[in-house]
């Protein structure tokens, strides 16, 4: 081989070398997150999925694969034993040392951020379409829970009294977990029509006596399974928090699967029209 073909020929090399291949999509993925769970099947991408959290319990498939642990208690040894092609970890997730432990021995890690407002969602979903090469069923998927929550937005235009929400995460023996300013349920309650009872308040706290009173809510929110380890509606309103507000004589609760409601996933618009119709019986609905 003369020097000018041995030259080419390196130089081919090189340049071949040089120039990555294309990388083949993930098709061994851990979800940590219930919302991040369902963007991933709302893409159709499920059947990649090998693991996923806890709380990761829609759709029923997802019940189906792997645990990994909770949310915010996650340990990094059943993740790495995984050996996973990508990682999906809401913002929500912890400790954060672990999520450390991750980054450094782990396949790609992609956060997915945790806004609970439309914005934030789109964003859920652009994150895990690029770290999926979805790009395009994100886009998709994101319009459409845009035009959900545009189209509710509309029909409460007409609405002219907007009801005080009282959302109660958890009802034991002492104070009920509430939630106040800054919150998933705050943020849904405010879509759907409403106004959130407490805010006196960031975050999820025990709710006094005399808060509850000052809350005064003409409705209270509460997960399905709360209202029923609780007894139900009657069971309640009975509690000496909740005996003289307007929402315990009038009777008015709602009880909405907690991952809908508080999930700010790809079923917004539904969570949203759902709650809506419950605070506005009235409410005109959308085509």
């Amino acid at each position: 081989m003369t020097l000018g073909a041995e030259l080419r020929h390196l130089l081919l090399f090189v340049g071949l070398v040089a120039i990555p291949w294309p990388a083949a999509a993930a098709d061994r993925v851990v979800a940590i997150g219930g919302d991040v769970t369902e963007i991933v099947f709302a893409l159709g991408a499920g059947d990649r999925l090998i693991a996923v959290d806890s709380t990761s319990q829609y759709p029923d498939e997802a019940e189906a694969l792997p645990d990994v642990g909770y949310l915010r208690r996650l340990a990094a040894e059943p993740i790495v034993a995984l050996a996973a092609d990508l990682v999906l970890v809401s913002e929500a997730a912890g400790p954060p040392i672990v999520l450390d432990q991750l980054r450094g021995v782990q396949a790609p890690l992609v956060m997915i951020p945790d806004e609970p407002d439309v914005a934030g969602v789109v964003a859920k979903v652009q994150a895990v379409g690029r770290a999926l090469e979805l790009d395009k069923a994100a886009a998709e998927l994101a319009a459409r829970i845009e035009r959900d929550v545009a189209e509710v937005d509309a029909a409460l235009a007409s609405v002219q009294s907007r009801p005080r929400v009282l959302f109660m995460l958890n009802v034991g023996r002492g104070a009920p977990l509430a939630g106040g300013r800054d919150t998933s349920a705050a943020s849904i309650i405010e879509l759907a029509g409403g106004r959130n009872a407490v805010d006196e308040f960031d975050g999820y706290k025990p709710l006094s006596q005399e808060a509850a009173i000052v809350a005064a809510p003409d409705v209270v929110l509460v997960p399905e399974r709360t209202l029923d380890a609780l007894g139900g509606p009657a069971a309640l309103f009975e509690r000496p928090e909740l005996r003289p507000s307007p929402a315990a004589v009038e009777g008015r609760v709602v009880a909405l699967d907690g991952l809908l409601l508080l999930g700010f996933g790809p079923r917004l618009g539904e969570a949203v029209k759902t709650l809506a119709s419950a605070l506005h019986p009235d409410l005109p609905q959308p085509d």
